[in-house]
């Protein structure tokens, strides 16, 4: 039952193999069992999922039923949920309901699905390896000492341990796909605006994008066709129509043209992740693709103007927890002034606080020139990059991360170089197109990633480019061998 898909299991349900109830409490137990192993989860749901379940059933059984209904998923702890914890992964907001329900929260509870819980994640979705939670690191399921990528860790370790069958994930500058690259994951981040952000906690309003985190193509595919379309309450969503995400993933990859950015194999990369992608591109040559070389010359820069625009945008989407309306409140603040330092001081980890320091600097009279405007015309420069590059090619393909899954506490105390571990996919972001990850090999028994950049509302392409992939190599049914 755990190696199935979203697809199997929803034809399961349909032909009366298994309920939505009993599904879902084979998932719950499962949960129960393991996750102290990995902390994936930061709220588990049982009540609540059991009466999803229940009426999904219903669902069912009078003929109303969608693909989602009855499927049990895990949400990252960024989406508010009504009546449920939403934390965001810092004890600043330990003690938040959430009031009402995020648009991706109740899109999945329109198509009948079933929420398992929240998942843990690196604090305000700042990080790279899920170390910066504040209910303790996740551990990745292929190894347990090494993380599970950030900062949709809590999601990617869920997943690949078989603790849901697909997860929702947020994507920053690579939080969706390079966990995904870590624990052998099919991760997408769609366009920036195709899916809502209304009720999702910001980090950086300009970059954050919701997705998708399944074990298939596939999958993913099912999953975007209910989180994306346009939002009235969100003022960045696309007010584009959605197509079928599932409709082309059968098409043949004949005629293909791959771009191939030379700077991202020049240096830095891992020899056995170099021959993996070389093996993945060779499929992708066998099943009639073109592989041109192509040229971002400006992506070594993605990373130090990505490490400005983020940490001045979350500077200012995280001043309003001050102690003050909601979240934590420090005790008996002598005025206001304490009350604003202290809450802030005492609630907030060490990576936040170091970005938000980063962005305030960043913003301030005579830096704002210097650093965030000179930032936002790199972050042209680099969308020009792809453009150019997309009159040559219908994707770019690459490494979705230099190295595989590292050790905890390996980077913690040098943030530099735990900076580092997003330098392929932090310019997608920035450009605001749709990128995603999908299993490529493994690299001393551990997942490796092949990213795949498409054009800007071209995720049908990429999803049929990955699906192909998937049906001519099996990368994507691999496991953590101790799961079975």
């Amino acid at each position: 039952m755990f190696e199935k898909t979203i697809s199997e299991l929803a034809s399961d349900l349909q032909n009366k193999v298994i309920s939505s109830v009993e599904l879902t409490q084979a998932y719950l137990d499962r949960i129960q069992q393991l996750d102290g192993i990995y902390n994936s989860y930061i709220t588990v749901t049982p009540e609540l999922a059991l009466q999803q379940a229940k009426l999904a059933d219903g669902r069912i059984a009078a003929g109303n039923a969608e693909i989602l209904t009855g499927i049990p998923l895990a949400q990252k702890d960024i989406f508010c949920t009504n009546g449920v914890k939403t934390s965001c992964g810092s004890k600043m907001l330990n003690n938040f309901i959430a009031p009402y329900d995020a648009t991706v929260i109740h899109k999945f509870h329109q198509a009948g699905a079933v929420m398992l819980g929240k998942t843990n994640m690196d604090e305000f979705a700042m990080g790279s390896s899920n170390e910066t939670s504040f209910y303790g690191a996740v551990k990745n399921p292929w190894n347990a000492e090494t993380v599970p990528g950030g900062s949709s860790g809590g999601s990617a370790a869920a997943v690949a341990a078989r603790l849901a069958p697909a997860a929702t994930g947020t994507d920053t500058g690579g939080s969706i796909r390079q966990p995904a690259a870590f624990c052998n994951l099919t991760g997408l981040k769609p366009t920036y605006g195709r899916v809502s952000r209304y009720g999702m906690i910001a980090f950086a309003s300009s970059l954050d994008q919701a997705g998708p985190m399944t074990r298939t193509a596939k999958d993913a595919a099912i999953l975007l066709n209910t989180m994306a379309g346009f939002d009235e309450k969100d003022s960045t969503c696309a007010n584009k129509a959605v197509p079928d995400y599932t409709a082309e993933l059968n098409k043949n990859l004949a005629g293909l043209k791959i771009g191939l950015p030379k700077e991202y194999f020049e240096k830095g990369m891992d020899a056995e992740i170099a021959k993996s992608i070389e093996e993945a591109l060779d499929v992708y040559k066998k099943a009639g693709a073109e592989i041109i070389e192509v040229s971002l010359p400006n992506s070594s820069l993605s990373v130090p103007a990505y490490y400005v625009v983020a940490p001045a945008e979350c500077s200012s989407n995280l001043s309003r927890f001050d102690g003050v309306r909601f979240g934590y409140r420090c005790e008996n603040p002598v005025d206001l002034e304490d009350l604003y330092k202290r809450s802030r001081g005492e609630a907030f980890g060490e990576e936040v606080k170091r970005r938000i320091m980063i962005g305030t600097y960043a913003l301030s009279s005579g830096f704002y020139d210097a650093y965030y405007i000179k930032a936002q015309k790199i972050r042209q420069l680099i969308s020009q990059d792809f453009k150019e590059a997309f009159e040559k090619v219908d994707v770019i393909m690459g490494p979705t991360t230099p190295s595989t899954a590292f050790k905890i506490g390996e980077k913690s105390n040098d943030p530099i170089t735990m900076y580092l571990s997003d330098i392929y996919t932090i310019a997608v972001n920035l450009a605001g197109l749709p990128g995603m990850s999908i299993p490529a090999g493994l690299a001393n028994n551990m997942p490796v990633g092949l990213q795949i950049i498409g054009n800007y509302f071209d995720e049908s392409r990429l999803l049929n480019i990955a699906h192909q992939f998937q049906t001519l190599t099996d990368w994507h049914t691999k496991s953590p061998e101790r799961l079975g």
